[in-house]
């Protein structure tokens, strides 16, 4: 039996390693996949290893395991390096017979373990990326992330305000032009008046978390969200006079990289459901205070509908450059 080996950080894994492990395990009848990390690392390991496994699922000889890195020194020349790889490895698989990589370090970290070395598309001519490029640019790079990579970094963008301000329309309107997924306020599919319990709310909160993570999986480089958790909570308040615990845990399990606050200067529009438009004003200023007590960064967005499309467009367009 011929055993392989691949090692990486996968900071984050792109198509590039995918290519690199559909080789290997193509060439040996059991192929281990060795995810090294450190507690600094900017994306925890369990959440690297968990892309591994889905993507890999289809090859049944490959093997993911993840170690500790804490035997390598970077302030080495390469052929010391990889001596202390090598070493860490013999103890770690006793057994490999021979070695992938794309990388410059293949040749002498396989000469230290003694196994032969077969090198992938080291110009990256057929998959021309690498982790530095997209960690310095996803959105530019997004094409060569896999799936279940693509939700670590899809933008979070949630419209924000009180009833009425049009974040329904506009998350609409952005989607579509961006071709991606929105999530819509849960809270009009499960109640049809403003005469609700506790148990309602505990209800929609986790009906919002759940859509939102159903919609992040298939979002195309941006989410919008209609509302969020901390709304959940201003009308929780409002209406029952407290929060249940539930819905701040949501609160803090989901966090969005914008917050779009979508002021009052259009016309309220009864639609059944709201009836806070005698208290616009004040409703306005709860939603700010809300925001700025969590310390939480907020874009103000007025005018007409048009205006406020054209001023969340420009502000998309900006964001998918970083």
């Amino acid at each position: 039996m011929k055993r392989g080996l691949v090692i990486g950080k996968f900071l984050p894994l792109h198509y590039g390693h995918l290519a690199l492990i559909r080789f290997a395990s193509q060439r040996c009848d059991e192929l281990i996949v060795s995810l090294s990390h450190k507690v600094d690392d900017p994306i925890p390991y369990e959440i690297r290893e968990q892309w591994l496994r889905t993507e890999c699922n289809a090859w049944e000889n490959v093997q993911i395991a993840s170690s500790p890195d804490d035997f390598d020194n970077e302030q080495l020349p390469i052929i010391e390096r990889t001596a202390l790889w090598a070493a860490f490895i013999r103890k770690r698989f006793p057994r490999i017979d021979v070695l992938f990589s794309s990388e410059e370090y293949g040749e002498p970290f396989a000469a230290h373990l003694n196994i032969p070395h077969e090198s992938f598309d080291p110009d990256r001519k057929s998959i021309p990326v690498s982790a530095t490029m997209i960690r310095s640019n996803p959105m530019k790079n997004w094409g060569f992330l896999p799936p279940s990579v693509r939700p670590w970094y899809v933008k979070k963008i949630c419209l924000f305000g009180p009833e009425s301000t049009g974040k329904s329309t506009m998350s609409k309107l952005l989607a579509e032009h961006y071709s991606t997924s929105f999530v819509p306020e849960v809270a009009r599919e499960l109640i049809s008046s403003n005469d609700f319990s506790a148990q309602d709310i505990v209800r929609i909160g986790d009906a919002q978390g759940e859509r939102y993570f159903e919609k992040l999986k298939h979002a195309n480089r941006l989410l919008f969200c209609d509302t969020d958790h901390i709304t959940t909570a201003i009308y929780a308040r409002h209406y029952l006079g407290f929060v249940p615990p539930s819905i701040d845990a949501w609160i803090e399990k989901i966090r969005y990289d914008q917050y779009y606050f979508f002021d009052i200067d259009v016309p309220w529009v009864d639609d059944g459901l709201r009836d806070l438009g005698h208290v616009r004003e004040k409703m306005r200023e709860e939603f700010r205070l809300e925001l700025e007590q969590r310390r939480i960064p907020f874009v103000w967005v007025r005018g007409d509908y048009e205006s406020r499309f054209q001023q969340m467009k420009s502000s998309m367009d900006s964001l998918l450059t970083m």
